[in-house]
């Protein structure tokens, strides 16, 4: 069993990375059997990570909430559980629309306050578990105030279902009135070096004492520069940074940064974890693995400290690294 250094997210004490499971799920990065996710998830709590990062919405009627609940049956203690709502629209129920940057060009989500005790009752049996540690409205409602969404879930927190709120792909305007509604423990967000976090949102968060979770932490696995190509079947297909002119374009722009990792004895994955920790005190990476090598690698950049003239190095090789292609959910 490992260890690793912890951060809080508000009230929430986890481990400094946690795991995104959202790549366990067919579908999302080509195909994978429920064995292989098993195996992944039950390395990434032998090496001492506490924070899993799951939702409704990924793969097939809550596949990867069910995946997640076998994983942790009998280690439920070990693991704080985040999961999201939204995307899982009910029979009858409005599909409410909003334009994104990926190829097929919009999702739609359905947050009315009427839903969400049965998204979250239905995420409390895919995870078989009686309490969510964490729940995120997956994505604000574009024809729902935020803040009615917010509302429901307070009341499952009062109720014992859910024991704190968090926010995802929001605005600090949207934060703020959020959390007068409801404290906020934490906002997840798209943050990596191919994609910055909006200053405003982060100034917000630290205003208010409300945790970071970085989604997408390794720019949707092209910082660990071993993604050359993209196949059938890999929801990536869809990111415009990752088709191929783009990709052999961002590969080459890329090689100063690898060659930082490599003079530091990191793997570029390690290197990207360990800067966006030194970001913020209060920020909590979580890259998704297949494999329990992987996952293991990605983890020990928890206890990487990178010196200030590294991070200065980093710093000057970032501002000339401008990726091709959008890559933020609603455009750069």
């Amino acid at each position: 069993m490992g260890t690793l250094p912890t951060r809080r997210l508000a009230p929430l004490e986890t481990s400094a990375i946690g795991f995104g499971a959202m790549v366990l799920s067919p579908g999302m990065y080509g195909e994978i059997d429920d064995h292989r996710a098993i195996a992944a998830l039950r390395a990434v709590l032998d090496e001492g990570a506490t924070l899993i990062d799951t939702a409704d919405g990924y793969g097939p009627d809550g596949h990867n909430e069910r995946v997640v609940g076998q994983a942790v049956r009998g280690r439920r203690e070990e693991v704080v559980i985040a999961t999201k709502f939204g995307f899982r629209i009910p029979d009858g129920a409005q599909a409410h629309r909003f334009p994104v940057s990926y190829t097929f060009g919009e999702l739609a989500v359905n947050a009315e306050p009427k839903y969400v005790r049965g998204y979250a009752e239905q995420s409390l049996r895919n995870l078989d578990t009686d309490v969510i540690d964490l729940y995120y409205p997956h994505f604000p409602d574009p024809q729902v105030p935020l803040e009615e969404t917010v509302g429901a879930v307070a009341d499952l927190i009062s109720d014992g279902l859910v024991r704190h709120l968090g926010l995802s792909n929001v605005t600090a305007g949207q934060l703020r009135a959020a959390h007068a509604v409801q404290p906020v423990a934490a906002v997840q967000v798209q943050w990596s070096m191919w994609q910055p976090i909006d200053p405003e949102l982060h100034t917000a968060a630290r205003e208010l004492g409300v945790g970071l979770v970085a989604w997408s932490p390794l720019g949707g696995g092209f910082l660990t520069g071993t993604v050359h190509e993209v196949t059938e079947g890999d929801f990536r297909r869809h990111l415009p940074r990752f088709e191929a002119a783009n990709l052999k374009t961002n590969y080459d722009r890329y090689a100063p940064l690898r060659g930082i990792a490599a003079d530091l004895g990191l793997t570029p994955a390690q290197l990207a974890l360990a800067w966006l920790l030194h970001q913020d005190e209060h920020v909590v990476p979580i890259p998704g693995s297949r494999t329990p090598a992987h996952v293991a690698e990605n983890l020990a950049a928890a206890r990487v400290q990178l010196h200030p003239d590294t991070l200065a190095r980093i710093a000057q090789a970032l501002s000339r690294f401008t990726p091709e292609g959008t890559g933020a959910l609603l455009g750069d």
